[in-house]
């Protein structure tokens, strides 16, 4: 399907204040991006630059005053999301280096604290994708997801006390759950069609049978209109925009997903 995507950002800015952007999706195997906007307003210098994790990163300094970003996209997208029950385990020895950072612990997944309970919500499944699924499952019935209910990000420790979040909290449980028994997992933000209420997602992504596949606790069926903008360990790493200084908190942020075309039109 096609998609057009945009995220509009305002902010009343006092004092000169760096900022690090991560708003361009980038084309990759599961999405093709055809045209792009990128507005600042006032125009300022730009340098852009791909981090650690392949994702388009701008860094600039917003000057005082009222400061604003409009990024928009046509993106063609999946119009299912791939899945692929009984996909195998990867040892560890066996998984390319690129993804072995996926399997350590990190600031909001201390997947070194959950081991024995993984083992309990896997027990008598396949490992790999199953193991995965049953990690989804129980995170969606036993996890309650409301949104707008926590303004920074939460640990998978505090998730898994507080028993709710959002989505990117409860991402960060699933990941820690999935690293726990040697998945490598990782968190992506971006856009979802058909969102409601609509606003910038995070899902989990999980590396069994030897690729990346996709899984939201969120949704009780995975269908298509995932539009990925960055990849990272957990919400520190995808935060779509990063400001340093006195604290700048958005006055406006609004996020729009339009069908533009389907498969058959």
């Amino acid at each position: 399907m096609w998609l057009h995507t945009s995220c509009d950002l305002a902010f009343d800015i006092t004092v000169p204040t760096p900022f690090v952007l991560m708003l361009r999706p980038r084309s990759g195997a599961q999405q093709w991006v055809a045209r792009e906007e990128y507005r600042l307003v006032p125009s300022v210098p730009v340098f852009e630059f791909t981090d650690g994790y392949g994702n388009l990163c701008q860094r600039l300094i917003a000057p005082p005053g009222a400061f604003a970003v409009r990024t928009a996209a046509e993106v063609m997208t999946a119009d299912c999301v791939d899945q692929a029950p009984g996909a195998v385990f990867v040892e560890v020895q066996n998984l390319p280096d690129a993804v072995l950072s996926y399997l350590l612990p990190s600031r909001y997944c201390e997947s070194d604290r959950f081991g024995q309970m993984a083992t309990e919500i896997t027990a008598g499944q396949r490992p790999g994708y199953d193991q995965v699924a049953a990690i989804v499952a129980w995170l969606r019935t036993t996890i309650r997801h409301q949104s707008g209910s926590s303004d920074i990000p939460l640990s998978a420790v505090e998730v898994n006390s507080r028993q709710s979040g959002v989505c990117r909290d409860l991402s960060h449980l699933g990941i820690a759950l999935c690293r726990s028994l040697s998945i490598p997992a990782r968190m992506v933000v971006g856009y979802l069609y058909g969102l409601e209420p609509m606003d910038l997602h995070a899902w989990l992504e999980a590396y069994v049978g030897w690729r990346w596949y996709s899984f939201d606790a969120t949704q009780a069926r995975l269908d298509g209109g995932y539009v990925a903008i960055g990849y990272g360990r957990d919400a520190a790493d995808v935060a779509v925009y990063s400001q340093f200084g006195p604290a700048v908190y958005p006055r406006e942020q609004k996020v729009r997903v339009q069908l533009i075309k389907g498969e058959n039109t």
